[in-house]
């Protein structure tokens, strides 16, 4: 099993967290911790290009981040999604609803 890394880097209107590896029931919790805090302080980009795949427990921080972003007035955005990552994110229904980037210039 491939383990989940992630790194925090600050922008001037934003979190970026990139993260590489498998988010699945194993692993979610540091990935939650990480994107709930920010998402209440800023804007947060996700970069998952380097993401295996992600299970129903990483979907739900997804999703859970996304409606924390509108109670907070922050967007989260997806940046680059890996075809697993895209594969799960289509999984959900909510692509459309999802703001997906490919660079942080896109950040408003």
């Amino acid at each position: 099993m491939e383990q989940l890394k992630i790194q925090e880097k600050r922008g001037a209107n934003y979190a970026l967290l990139e993260v590489s590896g498998v988010i699945d029931s194993y692993s979610f919790t540091e990935f939650q911790q990480k994107a709930y805090a920010l998402i209440k302080e800023t804007n947060l980009v996700l970069d998952l290009s380097e993401v295996v795949s992600i299970d129903s427990s990483g979907l739900s921080v997804i999703l859970g981040a996304f409606n924390d972003a509108e109670q907070f007035n922050h967007t989260l955005y997806i940046m680059r999604p890996s075809n697993g990552a895209q594969k799960a994110i289509d999984s959900t229904g909510f692509t459309d609803d999802f703001h997906i980037i490919h660079t942080v210039t896109e950040v408003l």
